[in-house]
């Protein structure tokens, strides 16, 4: 199953030195995010191993991600790279709470948004499929950008199509941010691609370094 899902053994890619940035650069990295939302599909498990594994278990906010894969294979995933990780990673089940520290990623088969109120948690559905896929990112991003509007830092990893990029402006409307892995450590460069292409992207770097970040971002005053 490990090799299924293309999940590393142990380590994970050694941290790149360059820095690509994307065509719309911003020294204003907005408000401390309250939530992380991340889009991935081919080569996505090592991708989200890479990303995940350098966050602590005591990151301030929750994560939520959709990465395209048929039901059981997201389950196993997510119990994957939990035992990986030090942040816990879950399958999404509806109104499971988001949490700091936890990551959640959407079961195969159903869309996943976020909400708020009365608490903030995962809300399933099984809506029409979206850029022909279901969990898709758009879905999640949007409600992300409706429920915390500037509040909201978006990852989106490597995989084939444009899914997450309508979802990447509904988070940069709102006044959130938006981060994209890089041409060179993606398995295929079409989500950030359509990402930096629409110059939504504050700037792409490889997985390791995308968590680096991201935890820069998080952990900043508000």
């Amino acid at each position: 199953v490990r090799a299924l899902l293309g999940l590393p053994s142990s380590a994970v890619p050694e941290l790149q030195e360059e820095i690509h940035l994307a065509p719309r650069t911003t020294s204003a990295a907005g408000k401390t995010p309250r939530i992380l939302v991340v889009a991935s599909s081919t080569g996505g498990p090592p991708a989200l191993a890479a990303f995940l594994r350098p966050l602590p278990a005591d990151f301030p906010i929750p994560i939520a991600i959709a990465q395209h894969m048929p039901p059981v294979f997201t389950m196993t995933l997510a119990n994957r790279l939990n035992d990986l990780c030090n942040i816990e990673v879950l399958e999404g089940t509806h109104g499971m709470e988001l949490r700091p520290g936890r990551a959640i990623i959407a079961p195969g088969g159903h869309h996943m948004e976020v909400r708020v109120l009365p608490r903030p948690h995962v809300v399933l559905h099984d809506g029409p499929r979206e850029n022909a896929c279901r969990p898709a990112a758009d879905p999640l991003f949007r409600s992300a950008a409706k429920e915390y509007r500037d509040r909201v830092l978006g990852v989106v990893l490597t995989g084939m199509g444009h899914d997450g990029t309508r979802g990447a402006l509904a988070i940069v409307e709102a006044g959130g941010r938006v981060l994209a892995q890089d041409e060179a450590s993606s398995v295929v460069w079409g989500m950030p691609r359509s990402v930096v292409q629409a110059e939504l992207a504050d700037a792409t770097h490889p997985p390791p370094r995308l968590a680096m970040e991201a935890l820069r971002r998080v952990t900043r005053a508000a």
